[in-house]
């Protein structure tokens, strides 16, 4: 973080001829077990990483905002007081929401800025580099603004830009993952009350990330639809089970097995995964208090089976991965991160085999696909915060 930090501040002098007053950093995160759980009200495992975005503020002389991209050498203006949203400066849209629907809940008058935004997350590899950047750009605008959200309220802000000036209906869990992560623990969540713990890593364990290099842009995917569908079953399990079922959070697999001829097969099968991976959750917390990593590690080998069969929101290059993570020593469990649909995966790992681990994954990976990846150990670590 460090490094990033000061090449924030080195790009800052370089565009705008000053130093940056505020600075704010969050990281992105890896989703561990949960997968399409935090819409449908259930329970997530994931971890705030060592790759973050970092935001630099510098007050401008007039209501003008200078927002500058230093990773893309692109640079975009708005007024402060009417940010709006733009399709050309896309990137542009995450703190342009963040910085309206902060107004609108503080009521406060903007001032115009001169911002840098700098990053080292992989884009489009499922690591949230977006969740990241609203949560950095909400925390500078916050501190130069004086006003003090709570962690909740700014990540439902960062939803709200997301989902309306990104055209993404995401859930908040990539954004609760930046503002709470703790080093070498998963942050359990969930996704009814809201209510955040976390839960620490066995010694000498931790995750490796392998991008696929598949590109994924969940605007142009199929998440929304795969959303709808679960929306619909639980729509159909309410009338099927009665007022207790606001959401899938309130389906059993029991229930699933139970009433599947009630459903639209493809409808069920939408639904199927979410539910499962509600109790996949549960039971990886109790594991992992236990010390059960092996176990823990099955699970996220089931998670993945899961969104390989039933959610469909996998590919073949991640499948090749995590088929070729089940015969590496030294590897727990592995599955894909993320909205799915290309990126990482993500594998628990034994950190003292890193090297051999990420050599045999480098060495599938080439036999099936003659491309290279470089998979990174990735460090559970702290949340976002002001530098």
């Amino acid at each position: 973080m460090n490094d990033l930090i000061d090449r924030l501040r080195t790009e800052h002098r370089s565009f705008h001829g000053r130093d940056p007053e505020i600075i704010a950093y969050a990281p992105g995160r890896v989703e561990i077990l949960g997968n399409h759980t935090d819409y449908n009200e259930g329970f997530v495992l994931s971890a705030a990483i060592d790759a973050g975005i970092a935001f630099g503020l510098s007050p401008a002389e007039d209501d003008v905002c200078t927002l500058v991209a230093a990773d893309l050498r692109e640079s975009v203006q708005f007024q402060s007081i009417d940010p709006g949203r733009t399709d050309k400066e896309r990137w542009s849209n995450y703190p342009r929401g963040v910085l309206t629907f902060l107004q609108e809940r503080y009521d406060f008058r903007p001032k115009g800025f001169l911002g840098t935004l700098s990053g080292d997350i992989p884009m489009a590899a499922g690591l949230s580099s977006s969740a990241a950047l609203e949560i950095a750009s909400g925390l500078a605008f916050s501190a130069f603004h004086g006003i003090s959200p709570e962690k909740i309220e700014l990540a439902k802000i960062g939803q709200k830009a997301e989902h309306e000036f990104a055209g993404v209906r995401c859930g908040l869990l990539d954004q609760i993952s930046s503002l709470f992560g703790r080093e070498h623990a998963l942050v359990f969540t969930d996704f009814r009350s809201l209510d955040v713990d976390t839960v620490s890593l066995p010694e000498g364990t931790g995750f490796m990330i392998a991008n696929t290099e598949v590109k994924h842009t969940l605007v142009d995917s199929e998440y929304n639809e795969r959303r709808q569908r679960c929306e619909q079953a639980a729509a159909a399990f309410a009338r099927i089970l009665g007022p207790r079922v606001n959401s899938l959070r309130d389906v059993a697999w029991a229930d699933m097995l139970k009433y599947r001829d009630r459903l639209d097969p493809a409808v069920w099968k939408r639904a199927a995964h979410p539910v499962g991976e509600n109790e996949r959750v549960l039971a990886g917390v109790a594991a992992l208090k236990r010390g059960e990593t092996a176990a823990f590690g099955r699970l996220m080998f089931e998670s993945h089976e899961s969104s390989r069969t039933l959610f469909e929101n996998s590919c073949p290059e991640l499948d090749t991965l995590v088929e070729a993570a089940r015969n590496i020593s030294g590897v727990y469990g592995a599955r894909l991160s993320g909205g799915g649909f290309g990126g990482s995966i993500v594998a628990l790992i034994e950190t003292g085999r890193a090297p051999a681990i990420a050599k045999a994954l480098i060495s599938a990976f080439a036999s099936a696909y003659n491309r290279k990846i470089s998979p990174r150990v990735v460090v559970p670590s702290a949340g976002a915060r002001i530098i």
